[in-house]
């Protein structure tokens, strides 16, 4: 997610500068070096973005999928299932 963040968002930037110049019939060194620095800024600030992002993304799946497994082991508790008898293929349980 990070990088891809940092492409689309660089890339972007580069383009909207690359389209400005056009516009106003600005030399192209000017253009190309302008579009370069606009991009390496933005792909930081992209990659910022997007590590940040990662990093809450993981955070709540992660925290959601704990609190899934702990819900399911109460249940299990609960309804007196352990390690000692588990049902087997053909319904009998085993010791």
């Amino acid at each position: 997610m990070t990088r891809s963040l940092a492409l689309s968002l660089g890339s972007l930037a580069m383009g909207l500068v690359v389209l400005r110049g056009l516009w106003n019939g600005e030399m192209a060194e000017t253009v190309a070096a302008e579009a370069i620095g606009t991009l390496i800024i933005f792909m930081g600030i992209g990659g910022l973005a997007g590590a940040i992002a990662d990093h809450l993304i993981r955070d709540g799946v992660e925290d959601l999928y704990r609190k899934r497994v702990k819900w399911f082991q109460n249940g299990v508790a609960e309804l007196g299932l352990d390690d000692e008898t588990q049902p087997t293929d053909q319904g009998t349980t085993q010791r």
